[in-house]
């Protein structure tokens, strides 16, 4: 699957066959693309928690409220992405120009670790609606909680939906 193939196919899964594990290699590629993510100054200022099991279950009800995210709780997999301190001289950088360098670091982490799920047949979903806080207690996390991705199989009955995106003239325009 090239590049522009897994944007085609990647979607927000909300509906994961909750019996069906991920395979332990997918999951090893999943995160060792993750590591290749680029970040300023190569400072990698997060962590990924995986979660599995009664600590999965635990944090999807942790991403849920409001009616928000019911269906984590079928992901057999959560990754927690946590902000970690920058490098000096990202942290530099970021004072001085006024610019949140983590948090576009996380951002692209997250990129790479849903695009390299769909390339591997994993369905994934970004969550940001969260409690930090029971989130950080119970994978035992000093550092505030970004995000969190679920990771597994779709079910059969998700089929892949039409994208709604905004036309790529309101996105782009040109200055010469």
């Amino acid at each position: 699957m090239n590049f522009s193939e897994i944007a085609e196919n990647r979607q927000s899964c909300r509906a994961y066959c909750s019996d069906r594990m991920v395979e332990q290699e997918k999951l090893d590629r999943i995160l060792e693309t993750a590591r290749l993510a680029p970040s300023a100054c190569n400072g990698q200022p997060y962590r990924v928690t995986v979660c599995r099991g009664d600590a999965a279950k635990k944090v999807a009800l942790a991403t849920q409220g409001m009616g928000l995210n019911k269906f984590a709780q079928d992901a057999p997999i959560l990754l927690v992405i946590s902000e970690q301190p920058y490098v000096a001289t990202a942290a530099l950088g970021a004072k001085l120009k006024g610019n949140d360098y983590r948090s576009i670091d996380i951002g692209i982490l997250a990129a790479y670790i849903t695009a390299e799920a769909t390339a591997q047949g994993i369905a994934s979903c970004i969550l940001g609606w969260l409690d930090d806080a029971r989130i950080r207690e119970i994978c035992g996390l000093d550092n505030a909680v970004r995000l969190v991705i679920t990771l597994g199989y779709a079910k059969d009955d998700d089929p892949l939906r039409t994208k709604k995106r905004k036309a790529l003239d309101v996105l782009v325009n040109e200055c010469q």
